[in-house]
């Protein structure tokens, strides 16, 4: 039968994600997962190069749904880049609570080692755009080199903060995941103490927290 309506990206998403969870398995071929969804193999290649291509534009969709979300709160254009850090946070991991379950399936396998992982690799691009337009102050160093550096560092980690947060969530088992929520506010929050260079509080704060849940988490 002919699909009357014409496939989005949206939809493919959809499709591939529901496919997984229902069969607990990513699909073998396109061919395979096309029939299964009465498209055919040209629809799906109209759309995405392959399945490592679809993988990764579901996180950035997670990451666009995040920003849309964001973007119709006035108050949220009022934040200063702390608050507006810590509210994408939210938001963002709000996105990923309602799709747990594959998120937990494709990830779970690289959950040690996030770093260079491809279906991640258009969050990473996203994300460290959005850390760019957060304009965060750094210390204000005279050489344009070093402070080319002291950007790419600052946004560097602000990447890695984000994937043990995810890494964080995976394994959280408060209500709500209430834990997630705190590590947030605790992270985010040291970050910019840092970068004001009056860590000390903060940062004790935040290692007895995870020293605390990863005690927990192993018990």
């Amino acid at each position: 039968m002919t699909r009357k309506k014409a496939i989005t990206d949206t939809d493919i998403i959809s499709f591939y994600m529901d496919y997984i969870l229902e069969n607990n398995k990513k699909p073998n071929t396109v061919y395979q997962f096309a029939k299964a969804h009465d498209i055919t193999e040209e629809t799906f290649y109209k759309h995405f190069a392959s399945f490592k291509v679809l993988e990764a534009s579901i996180f950035s969709a997670f990451y666009k749904n995040t920003l849309n979300a964001l973007a119709k709160s006035e108050d949220y254009k009022s934040f200063d880049a702390r608050n507006k850090l810590i509210s994408f946070y939210y938001t963002f991991f709000e996105n990923l609570t309602a799709n747990r379950s594959y998120v937990l399936f494709v990830l779970h396998e690289n959950k040690n080692s996030f770093k260079g992982l491809q279906m991640l690799s258009q969050l990473k691009y996203h994300f460290l755009e959005y850390i760019a337009s957060l304009e965060i102050e750094t210390i204000d160093v005279p050489q344009k080199q070093i402070q080319q550096i002291q950007n790419k560092a600052l946004k560097e980690s602000a990447w890695m903060q984000l994937l043990l947060t995810i890494k964080f969530w995976m394994e959280d088992t408060s209500a709500s995941f209430e834990k997630t929520d705190v590590l947030i506010e605790k992270s985010v929050n040291t970050s910019f103490d840092i970068l004001n260079i009056t860590p000390l509080k903060s940062v004790m704060d935040l290692g007895k927290f995870l020293f605390k849940e990863k005690a927990n988490m192993s018990s």
